[in-house]
């Protein structure tokens, strides 16, 4: 399908989006552990139970790096039309019932069949992923404006327990990101486990004040109330998650939190960590930070990972135009690069001298050798200074 559009010197520009079709590949990502449960019913292996793991960490990082990564950008006199085309939202509407779907069969899998603990670990991790990436669909639809996209992910956060990202990225993380206020945005020389402790607590925290704020001002009095837009989420992850307890028993409380804890922290937390670390805006003198630009954030244009992931790699541009969608984020030149899509970073990040060894010298090369221009952990800043020269500031 080509759009075409007139440039301003009169000139007609036409446009065709390679990835189009391809972009349905998330609808069929989070089946696959369902998929993986119906090899392991065929085969009796129970390898199938981890598939959705091998695929994440092993095989989308060398598809990744297999295909060459790719810059190219609509233009944008077609961005309209291209943003106006129902199929891409229709794609990010159809993946919120593929997510209940994989929960609620999975769960009947764990419930009703006679599995070892190992396979059990597997597919918990495994839903942990796609349901980590429900939280993907539900930040892609959280940023816009009409009210079915926003209960959309209202309902599409509950399935995996993490309603309160709505409130809490938008209204926080948008406003703070890359400043060493904002629990996430990682620092320099922390480790993602000493990142988590901050970010996911800090996470609830914050969104549960702003929303306490928001219906303050409007008079709708104490927080406890079905106006609260983190209470409403939560409130169908209760339902969803006793019901799960109610049909299939007590071995749901473990499935059900490994999934949770993988989606929080082996997607959401691991997201967070990779896609700010280090990067730090200026501090003006009258005490704000300057606007949030596209090197405020780490970009890839790692092909596979990006059809998976709604083209959040291209967060840079997401970060500077939060409500563009995302068949429409663009690349720009001379922006940090990481070195892998996320898939493969998350996977590194898990072992902190790696991820350290990997990224550190990245960080510092982006600021010139220059780290007052970084967001460094404080407790690190002496081992920094040394590690990387004299071009470091206390004052940080």
């Amino acid at each position: 399908m080509s759009l075409q559009a007139l440039s301003a010197d009169g000139q007609t520009i036409t446009y065709t989006d390679r990835r189009r079709w391809l972009w349905s590949l998330s609808l069929f990502w989070p089946l696959m552990p369902a998929i993986s449960c119906w090899l392991a019913a065929g085969s009796g292996q129970m390898i199938w139970f981890w598939g959705t793991l091998i695929v994440w960490y092993c095989l989308v990082p060398i598809v990744d790096h297999l295909l060459p990564t790719d810059k190219s950008n609509p233009p944008e006199e077609v961005v309209p039309q291209l943003e106006a085309d129902r199929y891409y939202r229709v794609l990010t509407y159809l993946t919120v019932p593929i997510h209940y779907f994989t929960l609620i069969y999975t769960a009947y899998v764990v419930g009703t069949q006679n599995l070892p603990w190992h396979a059990i670990l597997g597919l918990a991790l495994s839903v942990g992923v796609v349901n980590g990436l429900a939280i993907n669909t539900g930040h892609e639809l959280g940023h816009k404006k009409t009210t079915t996209e926003r209960w959309l992910a209202k309902i599409v956060l509950a399935v995996v327990g993490y309603g309160h990202f709505l409130i809490e990225h938008n209204r926080g993380h948008h406003v703070d990101v890359a400043t060493p206020i904002d629990p996430a945005s990682a620092k320099m020389g922390q480790s993602i486990y000493g990142f988590a402790t901050w970010e996911i607590p800090n996470a609830v925290r914050r969104a549960w004040t702003s929303e306490k704020s928001r219906l303050a001002r409007q008079g709708r009095g104490g927080p406890w109330t079905l106006q609260n837009e983190v209470l409403q989420p939560t409130l169908i992850t209760v339902l969803l998650y006793g019901g799960l307890l109610l049909a299939f028993g007590w071995i749901m409380v473990p499935y059900l939190f490994l999934q949770a804890l993988w989606g929080w922290f082996g997607i959401l937390t691991s997201a967070n960590y990779v896609e700010h670390y280090g990067l730090l805006r200026k501090k003006l003198e009258n005490g704000r930070y300057e606007q949030c630009q596209p090197h405020h954030s780490w970009n890839s244009n790692h092909i596979m990972s990006n059809l998976i992931l709604f083209n959040l790699q291209r967060h840079s541009d997401h970060h500077a135009n939060a409500t563009r969608r995302y068949q429409s984020l663009r690349s720009f030149d001379d922006l940090p690069e990481l070195p892998s899509g996320y898939p493969l970073m998350f996977a590194i990040a898990l072992i902190p001298p790696l991820w350290f060894a990997l990224m550190d010298k990245r960080v510092v090369a982006w600021a010139g050798g220059d780290l007052s221009k970084l967001n460094v952990l404080p407790a690190k800043r002496e081992d920094l200074m040394v590690q990387f020269g004299s071009g470091y500031s206390t004052g940080a």
